[in-house]
């Protein structure tokens, strides 16, 4: 069986359960000051709606400009939809979502903590999308805060590596489909907005770029979700590129890459070097060495803080989004991704990839294996918690 044949159209649509739609343009977004540059860029032209969904919406000078650009596009007539995660935006006060509801813009949270459910405060909306005109749509692992945009730089603080992509054409109508779900899920009243017509969705350009929506917000969904990984881990033959911000890999994950590496396939993994989250980083780091012995290679980022999640098998089919590589992603949450089954796009997918590899350490197993005890200590605790991490 060819490599075509392994990641082809109706191979992914059997395993996800879901139909492939397709762009007419698609774009990475990686450096920081340019995706959002583009992202304001994009809102700035709107003239109809813009919808927007992100996990982390601060009230700092990134949360503020884009506030009050928002606000402008509204009293202008455009309508404004904001849906934010109730735990990831925790530390925005209320004042800044009334003073953007007051210029007319709706905003609803989603997942809001409840009493009666204490546990159920888990499950978060991790997803980040934005939605402009039926015409552009944003998805990825950016969130609204200084961090991701650049305006750190002038604290002299650590900036995020994260990685979006922007798309247009049909596929941009299943991304706002989602979106309305999402929004009537957590109380919006219905958006009346038409995407393009049925006819429209279906007319196959001669330049199309196969595209799927991997938008997930039920445990059924996050089923399949992970389907999708492992068979594309079980199917890839000649490579492997993963980036991940949060690497906490379940048993099963852990044999599948291995057996990925018995078969041939070069598997290289990318992980923070230092993460906003010590205790689940300790928590991947325990399963380094059995990974390390298989042959796969692991390499640890310098440069700022990684925050991609991103996907790479045969140098043709990505999946760009919000999903990390641990039990957070897999299991809790709602998450949004994309995937691209396209050569030129997974040639610049790689580019980017061993761009981030200049500035990163590639772990030696000799090294790895006399890390100080402590450290060792460390991460067989944190592994314990691996699956609430």
């Amino acid at each position: 069986m060819g490599m075509k044949n392994r990641f082809n159209i109706r191979s992914i649509e059997r395993i996800f359960k879901q139909k492939f739609s397709f762009a007419t343009s698609v774009r990475l977004l990686w450096e920081r000051k340019d995706s959002f540059q583009t992202i304001f860029d994009a809102v700035k032209n709107a003239e109809k709606f813009i919808c927007l969904q992100f996990y982390i919406f601060k009230n700092d000078e990134t949360g503020i400009t884009l506030s009050k650009l928002l606000k402008q596009k509204s009293r202008k007539g455009v309508r404004v939809y904001i849906l934010y995660d109730h735990f990831g935006s925790f530390g925005t006060p209320r004042r800044f979502w009334k003073d953007m509801s007051l210029a007319g813009i709706k905003i609803r949270a989603s997942h809001p903590f409840k009493w009666t459910a204490p546990l159920y405060y888990v499950h978060r909306d991790h997803r980040k999308l934005i939605v402009i005109d039926s015409r552009k749509a944003f998805a990825g692992g950016l969130n609204i805060a200084n961090e991701y945009s650049g305006f750190h730089l002038r604290r002299r603080s650590r900036g995020w590596r994260d990685t979006g992509i922007l798309v247009e054409g049909p596929i941009v109508n299943e991304l706002f489909d989602t979106f309305k779900k999402s929004w009537t899920t957590w109380g919006g009243e219905k958006i009346f907005f038409q995407g393009a017509d049925e006819e429209v969705r279906n007319r196959m350009p001669r330049d199309a770029i196969p595209a799927l929506p991997i938008f997930v917000y039920s445990g059924r969904g996050r089923k399949r979700m992970r389907n999708l990984l492992r068979y594309s881990i079980d199917h890839a033959q000649t490579s492997i590129l993963l980036t991940t911000a949060y690497f906490t890999p379940s048993h099963r994950l852990i044999e599948k890459l291995e057996a990925a590496v018995r078969r041939g396939v070069k598997v290289r993994l990318l992980v923070p070097g230092k993460s906003d989250v010590p205790a689940a980083s300790y928590a991947g780091r325990a399963f380094f060495s059995r990974l390390l012995k298989s042959g796969l290679e692991i390499y640890t980022y310098l440069g700022e803080m990684l925050h991609a999640k991103t996907y790479l098998y045969d140098q043709c089919w990505s999946i760009i989004g919000s999903t990390n590589l641990d039990y957070q992603s897999l299991r809790y949450n709602d998450e949004g991704n994309i995937g691209i089954l396209d050569l030129s796009f997974a040639s610049k997918m790689t580019e980017i990839f061993e761009e981030d590899l200049k500035n990163s350490v590639k772990i030696d197993k000799e090294t790895w294996c006399k890390r100080p005890f402590l450290e060792k200590i460390k991460e067989h605790f944190f592994a314990l918690f691996r699956k609430r991490l």
